[in-house]
């Protein structure tokens, strides 16, 4: 592969890789997949609500669809067969008001030795366990940006209504668009290795490798690419004797700068200064890439719209005055009714040349003070190629509502933006995003960076010596102006 050498952990192989698009199609492929489970299954999350539905119907019959029951009934019927479910510890006070959740966590915990449970608290203070794998007999795991929780269900139609997308109280959920990949073969076998070592680290104890792995390759699913090499990347604080990884901002940095002509991204958030900064050295070429952002209209929560959506305001911003080619656009997706889409999916491509999906978003925390967990295909020859143009090109036209091959033709006549711009209409659509007016009090804020540090060592440090959001970007902007 022609990434370097600080931007990966590990490469290996993929015999079948494929990427799955919305948590309708993850759920169910991840239950075929577990079904299969011979020894071992590990699930590192964010987040994990044992209420939620896999599937929606009794497909095999018998078998559960209930998340928790699933499980349950995973491990009755195999005997050895062992299952390690590791999260966050700080997202897990959410359980508390999930009382079926904890009703079944507390069952496992006490009465299956089958069935392992840990909460990893092994961060700095406002750090977060971010990665979202799940790894099945060391020979396929899924790795991406889908938690088995709530709210995060929806189809590639992202209908306005649909009596599935619901909470398990019965609430309606937002219309929501999520990726993740399979993978089979070795690089299964690295992702069981990083779970494993999470679960040690967190204080779980060492796992043993599985002693067999089985074909858990769900049937239904047709893989993109064959025999591919793999690049996982990583996000690590420095903590507790625990050394800083910053594989992912390394990697987000090179393919940016690599890029010959597109660059389309999906991001839960647009607030890294780093990424900023890479992005606006190729917007000051006269030739350089055109640069697509899909983004959620407004971050999710109370809190995060105080922290992402000023800092992607002051960045944007800045951005579009460096943007003298007029080659920068950012989209929201919207339902056909008009209501707003939830992207919470983490996509990179560049050109038709490398397709990278993981858990880490555009923002600070992922880049130095959460951990992640991406992985990264390149093409080796024509098929990978016309792969990764058609997975771009498919996310395209899920979010325009039309065929990915007017996507695609548009895109060579016009190219990434034109062809947007072209096949933009009513109802299911890209609404181009536009800048807010921040008061004060939400500039100061985004330009210090008060909710998304760069790293631990921000998180107490005075703000007077923080790098500013804005300070090559800006600096660059009034040299243009004298």
């Amino acid at each position: 592969m022609n990434l370097p050498d600080e931007t990966h952990w590990r490469i290996e192989r993929a015999t079948r890789a494929a990427v799955v698009i919305d948590a309708d199609a993850y759920f169910r492929l991840a239950r075929a997949a577990m079904i299969k489970a011979q020894k071992q299954i590990l699930l590192v999350g964010w987040d994990f609500d044992a209420r939620i539905n896999l599937a929606w119907n009794d497909d095999p019959p018998g078998v559960p669809t209930e998340v928790g029951e699933f499980i349950t009934w995973l491990v009755k019927r195999r005997p050895d067969l062992h299952v390690y479910i590791l999260r966050w510890d700080k997202g897990a006070l959410k359980t508390l008001l999930r009382g079926k959740t904890l009703l079944t966590l507390t069952k496992w915990r006490f009465l299956s030795k089958q069935i392992h449970l840990k909460l990893d608290a092994h961060h700095p203070v406002g750090a977060s366990h971010h990665q979202k794998i799940v790894v099945i007999d060391d020979c396929l795991a899924f790795c991406g940006g889908i938690d088995m929780t709530d709210e995060r269900w929806d189809t590639r139609a992202h209908e306005d209504d649909h009596p599935h997308r619901t909470s398990p109280h019965g609430w309606p959920n937002k219309p929501w668009h999520d990726a993740t990949t399979a993978l089979q073969g070795p690089v299964a076998v690295a992702l069981g290795d990083l779970c494993r070592t999470r679960w040690q680290i967190a204080g779980g104890g060492e796992i043993a490798a599985p002693s067999t792995t089985s074909d858990c390759w769900p049937p239904d699913l047709e893989p993109d690419f064959e025999d591919v090499d793999v690049a996982i990347s990583r996000s690590q604080p420095e903590h507790g004797g625990q050394e800083a990884l910053r594989e992912i901002e390394h990697l987000y940095l090179a393919l940016i700068a690599r890029a010959k002509r597109f660059i389309y991204a999906e991001s839960q958030y647009f607030a890294s200064r780093r990424v900023a900064e890479a992005i606006a050295r190729r917007l000051d070429e006269p030739d350089g890439p055109e640069i697509v952002i899909i983004n959620p209209v407004t971050a999710q929560g109370w809190l995060e719209p105080i922290a992402m959506d000023t800092a992607r305001a002051r960045l944007f911003e800045a951005l579009k005055k460096r943007d003298t080619h007029d080659r920068l656009r950012m989209y929201h997706p919207h339902t056909a009714g008009g209501t707003p889409i939830y992207v919470h999916a983490k996509v990179l491509v560049i050109d038709e040349e490398v397709i990278r999906i993981g858990s880490s978003n555009f923002n600070n925390r992922s880049l130095r003070l959460d951990t992640e967990c991406d992985v990264t295909i390149e093409q080796g020859g024509p098929h990978e190629r016309a792969r990764i143009a058609a997975i771009r090109d498919d996310l395209i036209a899920e979010h325009l509502a039309v065929e990915p091959a007017a996507v695609t033709q548009a895109i060579a006549e016009r190219g990434l933006i034109g062809a947007i711009e072209s096949l933009r209409g009513e109802g299911k659509t890209l609404v181009p995003y536009d800048v807010p007016d921040l008061n004060a009090v939400q500039q100061w804020l985004a330009d210090n960076k008060v909710l998304d540090p760069e790293g631990p060592d921000e998180m107490f440090e005075a703000f007077a010596k923080r790098r500013p959001l804005l300070g090559r970007l800006r600096d660059r902007v009034r040299r243009r102006r004298r």
